[in-house]
């Protein structure tokens, strides 16, 4: 079995780089241990006004830890965080973003969660997602997997005894037919309401459990469309630019698919800050092109 580390090198990673993925890929050990003792809410809120579960602030500080004792990395983007973390004494130009546990409200009910990441070698955190040099996250499900692209297709692998190997890959994400879409239905613009009826009409079957990066795994195995779209009071949306959807536009995109608010490809915007908040459409090309003449 290929091992993350022998796929790294194939694909033709720079030592630093290699070095990062595994350091970040590894943190999903220490994060999944934490679950049991971190089961409840913090008593803060994140940048968005969401309540922070005490695993998200730990979680935030534990990988941000790594990062900035690794000497790798210049600067922290992350969810958790209201302003950009840097380390001037850093001996490369990686800016990382990150959302530590997307999905931190289904702890309790354990459903699946994950962590998102997306690298950059410019030293920029607010850079546009078709910058990225590497993307991936990691899903705490029955098994812990690690999907990552390093700009040369996408690949999946599993956990087991400390090593990760390569369970699918390349992995094309086909044209299906599953959609999940966030917000309340009573909130939804007279067009997002005919796409999903759209998606309906033909067949698409509903799965939306409340954590972005579980909901786009499946889009990415099965193929349809993950979105969270603009409403009549949030027009702007609620997920966020930086730190979900240019990873997981870089992943989808590597994959065949497509991300877009609607009317423009997200990974051709250049975020105006970090917590900037954009609708998401992400999923199928085909499905995603549908969406666009909807909505245009």
């Amino acid at each position: 079995m290929t091992t993350l580390n022998e796929y790294l090198d194939s694909a033709g990673c720079s030592s630093e780089l290699k070095e990062l993925i595994g350091l970040i890929s590894m943190q999903a050990v220490p994060i999944r241990e934490a679950f049991i003792n971190n089961q409840s809410y913090s008593g803060t809120e994140n940048t968005s006004g969401d309540r922070q579960a005490a695993l998200d602030v730990w979680s935030d500080e534990h990988i941000t830890d790594a990062l900035m004792r690794s000497g790798l990395v210049s600067e922290i983007a992350s969810e958790e965080k209201p302003d950009i973390v840097r380390n001037p004494k850093a001996g490369t130009g990686f800016a990382v973003v990150m959302d530590p546990l997307d999905g931190s409200s289904l702890i309790q009910v354990n459903l699946c969660v994950g962590t998102i990441v997306g690298i950059y070698d410019n030293s920029n955190a607010l850079s546009m997602g078709r910058d990225l040099k590497a993307a991936m996250y990691m899903l705490y499900g029955p098994m812990t997997v690690l999907t990552v692209s390093v700009g040369k297709g996408v690949y999946i692998f599993a956990l087991k005894s400390g090593v990760y190997t390569l369970l699918d890959g390349p992995v094309k994400m086909p044209e299906g037919n599953l959609y999940g879409s966030g917000a309340l239905k009573k909130d939804w613009t007279e067009k997002h309401s005919e796409f999903i009826s759209a998606i309906e009409k033909d067949g698409g079957k509903l799965r939306y459990s409340g954590s972005f990066v579980a909901d786009f795994h499946q889009i990415l195995k099965y193929g349809g469309v993950y979105c969270y779209p603009a409403t009549k009071d949030k027009p702007e949306g609620k997920l966020r630019l930086v730190y979900e959807a240019n990873p997981i536009g870089f992943i989808a995109e590597q994959a065949g698919g497509l991300i877009s608010d609607g009317k423009n490809d997200l990974l051709d915007i250049v975020p105006q800050k970090p917590d900037h908040k954009t609708p998401i459409y992400v999923g199928s090309r085909g499905i995603i092109k549908d969406l666009e003449r909807i909505m245009k």
